[in-house]
């Protein structure tokens, strides 16, 4: 069955591949993003191939255009079945350097932007009686590593927020949090602490490709009502983290 799927952050890697795996799945998908160029381009691609995608420029630290995002889409598509949480940054840093700015950044996107597009999604998916919140997370929920603290926190953050919303549903809504070990993105371009982009760079040599995060977006997606996926992690087969 086709799905009205709002994507954050879809203008590149992750979200960029979700959005092209879900629309050649048939669902109707609105993408979400700053930049407005890429996601016009990823729309007409879309397109191109047969599939149904609308876009709308979306700053996911600011909760009022969060809602309006929502909006669009349900104006779009007449409902809002799927959002998916993309949206995220990854300037890494030891504690030490004290990059406070980096640090807020972090907590603005990967944790109030999650919780911004809850506001906005779940009255609609409760007026429906049905809806799934499918959030981005990171093998970085489970453990932290040096100069990780605060991104891990972060994902610490939106995986036990995605928990509590599973508890607290009554059925109808469905949950699930993806959690990619190292994967092929533009988040490594965002670190500025010389450490850390060294660090990376050596990291992500077994990266995988944002392709292999869509496919498990993707098969939370298909299941039927009744099965609620909540979690699922996804690392490099040669990777240790």
């Amino acid at each position: 069955m086709s799905k009205a799927v709002l994507i954050t952050g879809a203008s590149s890697g992750i979200g960029e591949a979700t959005a092209r795996r879900l629309a050649g799945d048939g669902h109707r998908v609105m993408l979400g993003a700053r930049r407005t160029d890429r996601l016009e381009r990823l729309v007409r691609d879309i397109g191109e191939l047969g599939g149904t995608a609308a876009f709308r420029r979306l700053d996911v630290t600011d909760a009022a255009d969060v809602r309006a995002f929502v909006a669009a889409a349900r104006a779009e598509f007449g409902r809002v079945d799927v959002l998916v949480n993309n949206a995220g940054v990854m300037p890494l840093s030891p504690l030490a350097a004290l990059r406070t700015d980096e640090w807020d950044r972090m907590i603005d996107v990967n944790v109030r932007g999650v919780l911004h597009g809850l506001a906005a999604a779940l009255p609609v998916m409760r007026e429906q009686g049905s809806g799934h919140i499918v959030t981005i997370a990171s093998v970085g929920a489970h453990e932290v590593s040096p100069t990780a603290a605060v991104y891990c926190a972060t994902k610490f953050a939106v995986r036990a927020i995605s928990e509590g919303l599973r508890q607290e549903s009554d059925g109808t809504l469905r949950v699930s949090v993806v959690s990619p070990g190292v994967t092929e993105s533009e988040l490594a371009e965002s670190i500025g602490d010389p450490e850390a982009r060294r660090a990376m760079q050596a990291y992500r040599s077994v990266a995988l490709p944002a392709s292999a995060i869509a496919d498990a977006v993707a098969y939370a997606v298909s299941q039927p009502p009744e099965v609620d996926v909540n979690e699922v992690v996804v690392r490099p087969a040669a990777s240790a983290q």
